[in-house]
């Protein structure tokens, strides 16, 4: 089953979880610190909520598709690039708590957007990059790199930098 992935980075994380099981009638799939999704099953959603700074707006981290496999995620790619977007793959990325395959491509207003798979559950937020992961706090999304691996290949143009899970 594919669904629309909405994450947001928000300054009170336990009060969020608290509005949106009630929101959404469904607790956590996920909670590990500065962390928590959902998986909404009436819409069809993965809320990923992200831990921001205190006292900061909720502010929209990135959007995404996830969908049931990497050859999903393989066919989205070539899409993707055919079409003339500029795409940034990854794969066998540790994001949220999860490793993951994905590609990335951003919006006409910068907003990013994933296609991606979960492939197992991880320990960890993010990949260790020389950048900061998983946009800082304070940061448009845009401006954080994070799973973005050494090894990530980008086609039809240059590359982008992209935000977590």
């Amino acid at each position: 089953m594919s669904r629309v992935q909405l994450a947001l980075r928000v300054s009170d994380l336990e009060g969020s979880i608290a509005f949106y099981s009630k929101l959404f009638d469904t607790e956590p799939a996920k909670r590990r610190p500065g962390y928590a999704n959902f998986a909404v099953a009436n819409p069809p959603l993965k809320l990923v909520l992200l831990e921001g700074e205190p006292d900061q707006a909720t502010a929209l981290d990135h959007l995404g598709v996830e969908v049931p496999s990497t050859d999903e995620v393989d066919a989205a790619t070539r899409r993707l690039a055919d079409s003339g977007l500029t795409t940034l793959e990854e794969q066998n990325t540790e994001c949220c708590y999860a490793l993951q395959d994905k590609v990335w491509v951003h919006g006409p207003g910068k907003e990013p957007w994933e296609v991606y798979t979960v492939k197992a559950d991880s320990d960890q937020l993010q990949k260790a990059t020389e950048s900061d992961c998983c946009t800082p706090a304070g940061a448009t999304a845009t401006e954080g790199a994070c799973c973005t691996p050494t090894a990530a290949k980008e086609t039809a143009g240059s590359g982008t930098q992209s935000s977590c899970c």
